[in-house]
């Protein structure tokens, strides 16, 4: 049996990426409607995954279910940066990238539920949707099976000259997996148009990074391919925009690919099941009250003089209707067809 991390060693594994979670720049590098936009994307996704939480605690959702409470700073502000066409490719903690791509809460919570109404028709669940129409490939369950996929997407883009980029997010513990290595040197081989998001949220399944990784400043796994890449807060929206933007820019303009190390944190465990015992109360608190994406965002807008706690409060109350909506949704949508078993299953040349 393994020791516990300390609070104090776990919470050094943050790197000062996180520092201007406590301050707000003089002027916001941002406009009004990016930030409330931004906004209400985070705060839709919070709202969605407490209540898929909730529908898990009844029975609804069934098998693994991974929640992206505490990172939706993460993917929010990467896909502000990308641009129409540029694809997603994800794990299994993926129901906020569904979300931030526009997918619809109704679609999602209908194949977390496996209902006939779902993304993949019930068929997928949680994490296995996909959407051609919102360049959205996935949600993948085996650990680092997307960054292949990332980079083959990302040869896709180069073969047909068409200006796309493809971003692929892991976590920290897919980044000690072989296949990501053997994708890196692909893709600066042929200066792919890839963007790598690690979403580092210090403890992979249950094991503090600092324990699991030789190399614990992530963004430096390309190094020895050419690869450049950063540590950004991945709990301030803004500061994760900026740095997407500077990145997939770097990838669209033929430079090759570009890694990003997302300091993070869930609030939640690993998956439902996870007590989460490896770490102690206190450190989720000192996320939860001081680093918070949502609470950061919020300040930035009522400080910026571009929103008040009424108008706030407002959103919130309709973005609950709107996950409210979809829990319903989900509950009415019937379940497959049995002729569904063999469907999607071969493609005949």
């Amino acid at each position: 049996m393994v020791a516990k991390p300390t609070a104090s060693k776990s919470t050094a594994s943050k790197s000062s990426a996180f520092s201007s979670a406590a301050k707000k720049p003089a002027k916001l590098p941002v406009t009004k409607d990016q930030l409330m936009g931004w906004y209400r994307d985070m705060l839709l996704i919070r709202r969605f995954e407490e209540k898929a939480g909730q529908l898990y605690g009844m029975g609804l959702i069934a098998g693994f279910c991974h929640l992206y409470i505490g990172q939706e700073a993460v993917v929010v502000g990467v896909q502000g940066a990308l641009e129409a066409g540029d694809q997603v490719t994800t794990g299994y903690r993926d129901h906020g990238h569904m979300l931030a791509t526009g997918m619809s809460a109704n679609g999602v919570m209908a194949e977390l539920t496996g209902r006939e109404g779902g993304y993949s028709r019930g068929k997928g669940g949680s994490m296995h949707m996909f959407s051609r129409e919102k360049q959205f490939f996935g949600g993948h369950g085996i650990v680092g099976a997307q960054v292949p996929i990332g980079a083959g997407l990302a040869f896709a883009n180069k073969y047909k000259k068409n200006g796309k980029v493809s971003a692929t997010y892991f976590g920290d513990g897919a980044a000690n997996q072989g296949q990501v290595y053997e994708s890196f040197n692909m893709a600066k081989l042929w200066n792919l148009p890839a963007l790598f998001i690690i979403e580092n949220n210090g403890y992979a399944m249950g094991t503090s990074v600092v324990r699991a990784s030789s190399e614990t400043e992530l963004f430096r796994r390309g190094a020895g391919f050419g690869i450049p890449g950063e540590a950004v807060n991945g709990m301030d929206v803004i500061a994760v925009y900026e740095a997407a933007k500077k990145a997939a820019a770097h990838a669209r303009e033929g430079k090759g690919p570009y890694i990003l190390e997302m300091k993070t944190y869930r609030y939640r465990g690993h998956s439902m099941s996870d007590p989460a015992k490896y770490r102690t109360r206190e450190e989720v608190n000192e996320f939860r009250d001081h680093k918070d994406p949502l609470d950061l965002a919020r300040k930035n807008l009522i400080e910026a003089g571009w929103s008040d706690e009424d108008a706030l409060k407002a959103m919130d109350k309709e973005i609950k209707q709107v996950v409210n909506e979809s829990a319903e949704f989900a509950k009415d949508s019937p379940e497959p067809d049995p002729s569904e078993l063999y469907t999607d299953v071969l493609v005949e040349g």
